[in-house]
């Protein structure tokens, strides 16, 4: 049996975070789409089915129990910098930032959501891509995004996501998974953002939705569901014009 973990050259305590970064990379590396070669395809094989033991908590159970040594080293360094409580204790914009991505990569989401939600809501103009080098908020804004939506926040994803899907755009990073991201955010825009999150955020959602080039069909989606929102805000003016142009668009 593979050492999965040096298969994704991560370590055995790495997060779910790191495990999906690491096996974004190996692929993009490995991928006869990308690599432009078909000599690579065992290595390739084998980085799947690593990501599809580590990236899933039961077999990643199975194989830890069966395969790995669980002994860890202790450190006899004596005391040593500890980087998550520096952090904890600075208040500046960079320093939370940073925190919030150290704790997602640290098997600490559920603090990373309520740090990102206490920075957006305490400052208005608080950006995490501010403070990481574009591949860095690519990847792990979206590993956030997908915590957000899983504790039900989904206007805070969809603006991550908005800004991750333009920068795709603009400079290609995730390449072959680029659909993945494409086909998780337009879940979210039919499934969860009309009657579940309020009628003035889901027209800011749609939108900026409108932005993403989804194509004619999804904007004509967008442009009725608009329509609805404008229509129970009252305002039945608005919502005509977003109907008329969901038609044109479909026709």
């Amino acid at each position: 049996m593979r050492d999965y973990y040096k298969v994704l050259g991560v370590r055995p305590n790495a997060s779910l975070a790191e495990i999906k970064r690491a096996y974004r990379d190996k692929v993009k590396q490995l991928h006869p789409d990308t690599a432009g070669s078909t000599a690579n395809n065992d290595r390739f094989s084998a980085v799947v089915q690593a990501y599809r033991v580590l990236s899933d908590s039961r077999q990643r159970n199975i194989f830890n129990e069966s395969f790995f040594m669980r002994a860890r080293a202790n450190r006899a360094d004596g005391k040593e910098f500890n980087y998550y409580d520096w952090l904890s204790e600075r208040k500046d914009e960079e320093s939370r930032a940073k925190l919030i991505f150290y704790t997602l990569m640290h098997h600490k989401e559920d603090e990373a959501v309520a740090e990102f939600k206490r920075m957006q809501m305490t400052n208005l103009d608080f950006s995490l891509k501010k403070w990481f080098t574009r591949e860095d908020f690519m990847d792990y804004g979206y590993i956030l995004a997908e915590e957000l939506c899983i504790r039900a926040e989904y206007y805070d994803a969809m603006i991550l996501l908005e800004q991750i899907i333009q920068m795709e755009y603009s400079y290609q990073y995730f390449y072959i998974f680029f659909p993945e991201v494409i086909s998780f955010t337009l879940n979210i825009l039919h499934r969860n953002i009309d009657g579940v999150i309020s009628d003035e955020l889901a027209i800011d959602v749609y939108e900026r939705a409108l932005e993403l080039n989804f194509g004619a069909k999804e904007d004509a989606f967008f442009l009725r569901k608009m329509g609805d929102e404008y229509k129970r805000l009252g305002d039945s003016a608005t919502a005509k014009v977003c109907y008329a142009e969901s038609e044109r668009l479909s026709g």
